[in-house]
């Protein structure tokens, strides 16, 4: 059934947009929770850039210094933008991984 669901979602008819006051509401709501979403300590960021770098580990060696993860915001999203410049591949991943 899933699949057949993703068939009518892929050719329904575009759906139109509210206007006026519940548009309006829907936007704010909208706005308020990615603000939310976008709130991120700190801590839990270092926590979160960390144990990427250690799972990164595994598969390659990553410039730790020069390593920047952050959270950038849209009127619509929240996206985490992770920069990892990699010095050198582990060809033997697999033995390294425990």
């Amino acid at each position: 059934m899933k699949l057949w669901d993703s068939f009518a979602k892929l050719f329904a008819a575009p759906k139109k947009e509210p206007t006026g006051s519940r548009a309006q509401a829907r936007d704010r709501l909208r706005l308020v929770l990615v603000h939310d979403r976008a709130t991120i300590s700190p801590v839990m960021m270092d926590k979160l850039k960390e144990e990427l770098l250690q799972t990164l580990s595994h598969y390659m060696q990553v410039d730790e210094v020069a390593s920047v993860a952050c959270l950038e915001q849209t009127e619509k999203e929240v996206r985490l933008v992770a920069t990892f410049p990699i010095i050198k591949l582990n060809r033997n991943y697999a033995e390294n991984i425990s």
